[in-house]
């Protein structure tokens, strides 16, 4: 955990767009979140560009990471929005209330965690009826996988040209994203599914482009 948080350290400060491919999918997971939404969660929320889009959803929000510097710069560009708590922490060892949220979103970071124990954690931390909302990041495999990846490439690139007016990230920022990912593992789809099919029976997963999958599940009252 200690190499996770230097890495996300140094990302901080030299990657401004290090989550543009995450943003691509916020409405789809914004879409999901009830009206009524009291309390939510978000594990691994970096900067905080989903949390404070979850924000104007919920009544209030709890938003957990690794980062100090992350969470420097998330409390310095949320500073307008006071339902929002940001605190570092190790979501492994912090004490998540039992069923005490009506949302928990985690993007990108459970790969970095043991999945099925952060499944169950999550899954116990969540209220009867709420919602629990991961993107992440899996392995690909197989001849579809490969032929997929010069089209996701090719988007990659638009998105970036179309958000940030340039086709590739900074020489830091690249350097930084190419130190962790030399030691990221990523689990497949199928352990993905199978993980899902004992501890959240009945969530949608979904495969997207960019590298990425969501799982989407609703709690039993």
């Amino acid at each position: 955990m200690s190499t996770i948080q230097s890495d996300f350290d140094r990302i901080a400060l030299v990657s401004p767009d290090g989550s543009l491919h995450n943003q691509h999918y916020s409405e789809f997971l914004l879409r999901q979140v009830r009206p009524n939404c009291q309390a939510a969660l978000e594990i691994g929320c970096g900067k905080g560009e989903f949390s404070r889009r979850l924000a104007e959803r919920s009544a209030r929000v709890l938003a957990l990471d690794l980062s100090p510097e992350m969470i420097r710069i998330a409390r310095a560009n949320s500073a307008s929005q006071s339902n929002i708590e940001f605190q570092i922490a190790d979501v492994t060892t912090y004490d998540l209330p039992t069923e005490g949220f009506d949302c928990i979103a985690s993007i990108a970071t459970l790969h970095h965690l043991p999945l099925g124990e952060m499944l169950r954690k999550m899954k116990a931390a969540l209220k009867p009826g709420g919602v629990l909302l991961i993107l992440d990041l899996f392995e690909p495999q197989g001849v579809v996988d490969t032929l997929l990846n010069p089209l996701a490439l090719l988007v990659s690139v638009i998105l970036r040209l179309i958000h940030h007016g340039r086709l590739r990230s900074s020489r830091e920022a690249r350097d930084a994203w190419a130190a962790h990912e030399s030691h990221d593992l990523y689990p497949t789809m199928s352990q993905v599914r199978e993980l899902c099919s004992e501890v959240l029976p009945g969530a949608r997963i979904k495969k997207h482009l960019l590298w990425r999958y969501s799982v989407i599940w609703r709690k039993n009252r």
